[in-house]
């Protein structure tokens, strides 16, 4: 199966479900908004990194659509990164909407250790609530 950038979509949801790896792979997610000009050109950026790294879980969540998982995450700007290990929030912050170093990131986040202490509740909840069957599905 090609790796692909997935979303809260319901046909997508059985797939956010199976990739919870028991912490081990690294899990990004980009909050974006479908109105945000910058949002769409950086899309395919984040595909060609998801095809770079093929055993991470890439979702691409708009913070209006899908503002029941977003829950109360404080978006300042866009785009807007949180990479989860498990339950451990490895990053939350702004990125640059640039593939090169939005990869560079990854990369360096794929074999960081140390979680954030410092992150709100909402963003430390995100991972688990895309790993929960859309509602009906249960």
């Amino acid at each position: 199966m090609q790796h692909k950038v997935l979303t809260s979509a319901p046909h997508h949801r059985p797939l956010l479900a199976g990739r919870d790896d028991q912490g081990r792979g690294l899990f990004v997610v980009v909050l974006c908004a479908a109105w945000c000009h910058t949002c769409t050109e950086f899309r395919d950026g984040i595909a060609s990194i998801a095809g770079a790294h093929p055993d991470a879980t890439f979702v691409w969540l708009d913070i209006e659509d899908d503002c029941a998982i977003c829950g109360d995450i404080e978006v300042e700007n866009f785009p807007t990164v949180v990479a989860f290990r498990g339950d451990q929030v490895l990053h939350y912050g702004i990125t640059v909407p640039s593939p090169a170093v939005t990869a560079r990131l990854v990369d360096e986040l794929a074999t960081r250790e140390g979680g954030l202490a410092d992150v709100p509740d909402a963003v430390r909840a995100l991972r688990n609530a895309l790993l929960q069957p859309a509602q009906g599905e249960q």
